[in-house]
């Protein structure tokens, strides 16, 4: 991702990622979106997004349930629109195990 930005790694890393327990993550704005993400282009680095980015919005807390599902299609611009999935796709995805072409 630092390389598809044009910066360098290590400034990559404090710019834009953040420890999460034993892992990283990428930064949050305060309103819950990611640092990568503007109105204006979208996901900065979109070929490259991570498997958490890849299979939004069919996390198994999205998917539950019919009102979470509503949660997050009333928040998310992307969420509820495009081509419908099958139940079986959005459970695969969910579980990590594919990846969509949202963003």
């Amino acid at each position: 991702m630092a390389d598809f930005l044009g910066v360098a790694e290590d400034e990559f890393r404090q710019r834009f990622t953040r420890a999460a327990g034993e892992r990283v993550s990428l930064v949050e704005r305060r309103n819950g979106d990611c640092i990568l993400w503007s109105e204006e282009e979208g996901c900065r680095v979109y070929p490259l997004r991570p498997a958490q980015c890849r299979t939004f919005p069919f996390w198994s807390s999205n998917v539950a349930d019919p009102a979470s599902w509503e949660r997050v299609a009333s928040a998310c611009p992307g969420a509820g629109r495009g081509r419908l999935y099958s139940r079986e796709e959005i459970n695969r995805l969910a579980r990590g195990e594919g990846q969509t072409g949202n963003g």
